[in-house]
């Protein structure tokens, strides 16, 4: 397997609720590997989210280490961490957190204004097949639109790693298809590292490795001998 360009070892998150200790992760070790394209399983409450936000620098563990290639993670202050999620992660949620007033176009040039080499809007939109909506407003596009905007927008600065977190989470089945669909793409043709979250079992099917988390641990690793594409998935 080709290097890991994110390790994480023997993570642990706690969170204070008034007086009670919520663990989230129980000593987590995971990698991420350049180029693949890897599925988080899981049932909700499993970890699977705080996991992802730790490895894209949105939260960090109460204990453990994480490194992006040779740099410790766990060692970076906030303004490191910006700097991290700004120049290295793309992220993709569930819901689109697109802003009504912009265009297409303009929601992807929010993020290729500040990028350093960043793909030119209407670029990043062509990839997931919106090369004709560039200037439609979210309000005129449907559900599945939005999502592909939304990835479009966390590709434009040509992020190493694409974190995405149920990106068909609030889609139908044949339109989350369609976003799976984008989503292998980039991870195809971009060599983008990509992570998926998902409670789904079958979007399992189309990963390169299946990691599943129970109660806040590693319960399997898989890798899949035989990758299926999305219009190939039924669930």
């Amino acid at each position: 397997m080709s290097d890991a360009i994110i390790r994480a070892h023997d993570l642990t998150k706690v969170y204070q609720m008034g007086e009670v200790e919520v663990p989230a992760l129980r000593g987590v070790d995971v990698s991420l590997f350049e180029g693949e394209l890897m599925v988080l399983l899981g049932a909700s409450g499993s970890g699977k989210s705080t996991l992802l936000n730790i490895l894209g620098g949105l939260d960090v563990p109460t204990t453990g280490r994480v490194f992006y290639g040779d740099w410790e993670l766990t060692d970076a202050d906030e303004a490191e961490l910006t700097r991290y999620r700004r120049r290295h992660v793309g992220f993709v949620f569930q819901f689109y957190n697109l802003i009504p007033s912009l265009t297409a176009r303009e929601n992807v040039a929010l993020v290729t204004e500040i990028a350093e080499d960043p793909l030119e809007p209407g670029e990043a939109l062509g990839l997931v097949g919106l090369g004709k909506r560039l200037d439609h407003f979210p309000a005129q596009l449907s559900g599945g639109e939005q999502q592909r905007v939304a990835i479009a927008r966390a590709v434009a600065k040509r992020p190493d790693v694409l974190l995405c977190d149920e990106p068909t989470g609030a889609l139908d089945f044949e339109t989350g298809k369609l976003v799976l669909e984008v989503l292998q793409r980039v991870n195809e043709e971009l060599g983008t590292t990509t992570a998926v979250i998902t409670h789904n079992q079958p979007i399992a099917s189309m990963a390169d490795r299946v990691v599943t988390l129970a109660d806040g641990r590693i319960a399997s690793v898989r890798e899949n001998e035989v990758k299926l594409s999305p219009a190939e998935l039924s669930w």
